[in-house]
């Protein structure tokens, strides 16, 4: 008994790690090709059986749906993978000769074929209207939350509250790490961080780069291959008021942050002027 309560807690924490694994950018892909073989198994069972009760012409078309869904849900790769798995069972599965991928009749070739051509194009359409939807969520949840930002931020009565509540809003805004750095004649005066936005050596290597003259830093390029921290200036030469720092996944980062990184520079630039002039 006591052998059995001692494992409880080791299985309580290794099935509390599997949530943050599904999290993580290859968890999610890990997932969905997990959901297009599962669904192209549900599809071949259901196929198989209605074929054994009453064989229908175009039953090939079951196999369109989990290409469907995961193009909808999980995107290009896994809904290609639901294609290529469909048209392998169906082949191995309903054609003759059975429980084999050889084809005998050239007619099920094409149908094969054809099978395999619909999933592909289904599976692109499917991908672009996912990605257009989370695409027009993202701008419009990034909208809210900078309207949100401009509100608070000019609100700040200290430099402090708004280095600190700018750091918050860039977190929320890309959900990474955030770091911001105001600075004043080439010295860093105060830092406000966010999540595990830790500023190493290389990354304040960096900052200084930038406070000599820089325009930016991505993490990992040159010259900052050390830092693990992307940095956008605040202003430029003797007017530079802060400096941004974002930590992003190397496996997630965002294609154009600083459309996004631009706006939030203007505004903070904007309430460290209003706060300075007041």
């Amino acid at each position: 008994m006591a052998h059995i309560e001692s494992k409880a807690p080791e299985n309580a924490a290794a099935l509390a790690g599997v949530g943050p694994a599904l999290a993580s950018p290859r968890g999610k892909v890990a997932l969905g090709y997990l959901a297009a073989l599962a669904m192209t198994a549900a599809a071949t069972a259901l196929a198989v059986g209605v074929d054994q009760v009453s064989p229908i012409p175009n039953l090939s078309l079951v196999f369109v749906l989990p290409v469907v869904i995961a193009g909808a849900s999980f995107g290009f790769g896994p809904s290609l993978a639901a294609a290529v798995l469909g048209a392998l069972a169906f082949n191995f599965f309903l054609t003759e000769p059975r429980l084999s991928l050889v084809v005998d009749d050239p007619s099920n070739i094409w149908a094969i074929g054809l099978l395999l051509l619909v999933g592909v194009i289904v599976s692109a359409v499917a991908f672009t209207a996912q990605r257009r939807r989370a695409d027009a969520t993202r701008l419009e949840s990034q909208a809210n939350a900078l309207r949100q930002y401009s509100r608070d931020v000019l609100a700040a009565d200290t430099s402090e509250a708004i280095a600190a509540t700018t750091a918050k809003a860039l977190a929320g805004l890309f959900a990474a790490p955030a770091a911001v750095l105001l600075v004043a004649g080439g010295e860093v005066m105060f830092t406000s961080k966010t999540g595990a936005a830790e500023l190493q050596a290389a990354d304040l290597e960096a900052v200084r780069t930038l406070m000599a003259g820089g325009t930016g830093s991505r993490a990992g390029v040159y010259p900052e291959l050390a830092s693990r921290i992307d940095f956008w200036p605040v202003g430029q030469g003797a007017g530079q008021q802060a400096v941004i720092g974002l930590a992003f996944d190397p496996d997630d980062r965002p294609e154009a942050p600083e459309r996004v990184i631009d706006v939030v520079a203007a505004l903070l630039a904007m309430a460290l002027e209003r706060r300075s002039g007041g």
